[in-house]
């Protein structure tokens, strides 16, 4: 399928400005959360609210936890993210897609719509 690249918008949802666009953010459904680079945390200014370890391309690492508005094609999304020291880029990753609504046609490798599901495990 090779890489999924998209064009997105990011923002603090805490604040109206700035906004970043984004024309390459890389799709990456191994990926649990989107991962921005320090430096465009520090833009939007993110506030960090944690720490998590984690296992990275680049090995074991613990990164710092915040959350951002996230806009692909008209949809948005506060997710969380981990802030990298170490990768230059944005990757997206499953929880975001998912709350956009959003999934990877591994047959076109592009995004498509996906349907949202809530359960209710004490229906009658």
């Amino acid at each position: 399928m090779g890489h999924v690249r998209v064009r997105i918008r990011l923002a603090n949802p805490g604040r109206r400005r700035p906004v970043v666009d984004v024309d390459d953010a890389l799709v990456v459904t191994g990926a649990t959360l989107s991962t921005v680079p320090r430096a465009l945390a520090d833009q939007l200014k993110l506030q960090v609210l944690g720490q998590h370890t984690t296992r990275t391309a680049a090995g074991v690492l613990t990164l710092d936890q915040s959350y951002a508005l996230f806009e692909y094609d008209g949809r948005r999304t506060v997710t969380p993210i981990w802030i990298s020291d170490t990768y230059p880029g944005i990757l997206i990753g499953v929880v975001t897609l998912e709350a956009l609504g959003l999934a990877v046609d591994p047959a076109s490798g592009e995004l498509k719509n996906s349907e949202f599901l809530l359960l209710s495990i004490f229906a009658r």
